[in-house]
């Protein structure tokens, strides 16, 4: 019985080790965007698809907004629609850049002082239009869009892009963005916080 109380013990501190570090990596093998502009990178994105995970799993219409804070950060608002629950759930958290702000990558919270990563490997240089962002490891992967449709030779070029940097898309889920089936989105967020 002792033993068991020191593995737990054990497991328990090597948990909170890991979320106190947090999980700012990106995947082996993969860079973010060089030249990033993240004045241009505010605003409003759709996602277009993503991988499955718990904390968007069942949500549809979903989108995240990008608002600036007063402390140089990013306020991070996430929006869906639960169909189960037949009701809009939203998130609200926090962004700053993790290397220098012209490097595609930032450190996200949802939770108090857990960051996660939001590396951006792919984007629309010219008009911001579209990015895909991968988080600490091939598990993570969303596509966005300014607009709730992407061209589908876009679409299509970023889904080889991600199958060649060794995401396993097998389960992508396609978002769907459909008004007829759903009530109106809430007003949005304004201003920084």
């Amino acid at each position: 019985m002792k033993t068991l109380s020191v593995i737990v013990l054990v497991l328990l501190l090597a948990v909170l080790g890991f979320l106190l570090i947090g999980r700012t990596g990106i995947p082996e093998g993969i860079t973010a965007v060089q030249d990033f502009d993240l004045k241009r990178y505010l605003g409003t994105w759709y996602e277009i698809a993503r991988l499955d995970h718990s904390f968007e799993r069942g949500l549809t219409h979903v989108s995240v907004e990008y608002i600036p804070r007063e402390d140089g950060g990013i306020k991070v608002i996430n929006r869906g629609f639960n169909l189960k629950r037949r009701q809009w759930e939203e998130s609200e958290g926090k962004a700053y850049p993790i290397e220098t702000p012209d490097i595609g990558r930032l450190k996200v919270s949802f939770f108090g002082p857990f960051y996660g990563s939001y590396n951006i490997i792919e984007l629309d240089k010219k008009d911001y239009s579209y990015a895909m962002v991968a988080g600490p490891s091939r598990h993570f992967l969303w596509i966005l869009s300014r607009s709730k449709n992407l061209d589908p030779l876009v679409m299509q070029r970023l889904i080889e892009k991600a199958k060649s940097l060794g995401f396993k898309l097998d389960k992508i889920i396609y978002v769907d963005h459909k008004e007829s089936t759903i009530p109106p989105v809430p007003e949005p967020a304004s201003g920084g916080s």
